[in-house]
């Protein structure tokens, strides 16, 4: 896999324009209970029935900080190759939201739990373009709290509130702008999904809002980004719009290209971006604004007087380093080596947990590369035209194991394998019982397979004497010969026999 990345440039009026991205992460720390109080942080809760007084924003109520939490910030920290500081700080974040009683948000500014760290992220074009990998820096993560949700669509006068959510930890994790496609956005938010699934930190579904993205897009003319890099002055780079609350990879993208070309029509028309926050309309297609965007002074932040500094002891710290599981990129590389993967095909089998441990369990004792094929290609190819759930496949490792059995001792051929994986699908039966129920075991007798090979070079005896001259219209008599044998003879057996028959080396 390469490490060179593409030139990705959009043709304006006037010119060619770049983009630059930079991500902030919300993950929900998968905790039973909230960051600051012991209310349940459970899914699908009846409205306003996990709130304590503290999420209530009660009067004399105060926050216990949560442990489980920041153990898991600390997971997540170090999943990310960051800096985990010993020292942190929860600040108090002054704006108002009808849906976060106590009127501010803790969170943390100068202080985060989680300092500079970075992954690696990698790209498959679309278009059979080569893969490649690149680098993203991680800004910072910090603990906070989430809001409630407000709800506008019960009654046609009143807003609705419910708290169950307020209070939950979140983790914001904040990308540093090194991002520039709408492909990359999205490559990015699947890695760093990937990876807090696998350290158990986050449950990362997106549909009940576990992981949700904001997007800062902004365009530059060629050469200002790369003038970025070497100075780290933002001033070479256009203003930024944030796009708020990215729960789908396919909207991050969709969003980023309509917001990227916004832009570029309001510059190219004389006019200037203001820097606000947006929401994307999947429905049109287009982003919208929100509000405009405030800086740091506007949150009035300054610590927290309820809660003393975050102080972790090395001892803490090293505890968790030492119980931390094997990450995808660990298991890529292993898959790679153990396996004998490619790079692409070991990325596509660890994208996630549970895509790792369904091919392990089918490579377990078998051809591994061909074991990998069934998987990434047939099976996983099947439940994305679907849209069925690894968890809910038709057909299970062990019974995908069973069908690659019969191809690796030569019982079926890779061609009735596919049919026979169909009525699998059919039929929820085992590989070994479709293929004696339907006579489909494939024929190794040279004798039988000789004998159609004779009929068939009897009855074109001019294309057979052509052969020799052309040893590639030999292909034409394979597919002769499967034809009448329906597909069951061995495709070994047939080749060594036609090239004896008609002369071929």
């Amino acid at each position: 896999m390469s490490t060179e990345r593409p030139a990705y440039t959009i043709k304006g009026d006037t010119g060619e324009w770049e983009l630059v991205m930079g991500l902030e992460i919300h993950a929900q720390v998968k905790s039973k209970a909230k960051l600051f109080s012991g209310a349940s942080t459970a899914f699908g809760a009846d409205p306003n029935c996990n709130v304590s007084l503290v999420d209530a924003g009660m009067p004399g109520m105060l926050p216990v900080i949560n442990e489980k939490c920041v153990e898991q910030a600390v997971r997540t920290g170090l999943g990310l190759n960051a800096q985990i500081n010993e020292i942190s700080r929860f600040d108090r974040k002054n704006y108002f939201y009808p849906d976060l009683p106590q009127g501010y948000q803790i969170s943390q500014f100068e202080l985060p739990i989680v300092g500079e760290g970075e992954i690696e992220v990698d790209v498959e074009p679309a278009h059979g373009d080569p893969a490649y990998a690149f680098t993203v820096g991680i800004e910072r993560l910090h603990l906070e709290q989430d809001a409630g949700k407000s709800i506008h669509d019960m009654d046609p006068d009143s807003t609705y509130v419910d708290l169950n959510r307020c209070g939950v930890a979140l983790m914001e994790i904040v990308s540093k702008p090194h991002i520039r496609t709408p492909l990359e956005a999205a490559a990015y938010v699947k890695k760093l999904k990937s990876i807090v699934v696998a350290l158990g930190t986050c449950d990362g579904d997106m549909e009940k809002g576990q992981l949700r993205a904001d997007v800062n897009v902004s365009v530059c003319k060629p050469g200002a980004y790369e003038k970025f890099r070497e100075t780290g002055d933002f001033g070479h780079l256009g203003t930024r719009c944030e796009i708020k609350n990215m729960n789908s990879f396919r909207f991050i993208q969709q969003a980023i290209e309509y917001e990227a070309r916004r832009q570029i029509e309001i510059i190219e028309g004389g006019g200037t971006v203001d820097q606000e926050t947006r929401l994307f309309d999947p429905n049109k297609g287009e982003t919208r604004s929100m509000r405009s965007k405030e800086d740091a002074h506007d949150y009035r932040y300054f610590p927290d007087p309820d809660l003393l500094p975050l102080i972790l002891e090395p001892d803490f710290i090293k505890a968790i380093a030492e119980t931390l599981p094997e990450l995808p990129d660990q298991k890529r590389a292993r898959f790679e080596s153990e396996y004998g993967l490619s790079r692409y095909d070991a990325g596509v089998l660890t994208a996630d947990a549970e895509s790792a441990e369904f091919y392990e369990a089918v490579a377990k004792g078998r051809d591994a590369k061909l074991a990998a094929n069934w998987v990434s290609q047939e099976l996983f190819g099947y439940l994305n035209r679907e849209d069925i759930a690894l968890a809910d496949s038709p057909v299970s490792a062990a019974g995908l194991g069973g069908l690659i059995d019969l191809i690796s001792d030569e019982t079926i051929s890779g061609k009735i394998a596919k049919t026979v994986f169909e009525k699998m699908i059919e039929t929820g039966d085992a590989a070994g019982a479709i293929v004696e129920r339907e006579g489909l075991k494939q024929v190794t007798d040279t004798g039988a397979i000789e004998k159609v090979v004779d009929d068939i070079i009897a009855a074109n005896p001019e294309q057979a004497a052509s052969v020799k001259e052309k040893p590639k219209a030999m292909g034409w008599f394979v597919g002769q010969v499967m034809k009448a044998m329906q597909g069951k003879a061995n495709p070994q057996a047939v080749n060594e026999i036609l090239k004896a028959k008609l002369g071929v080396e």
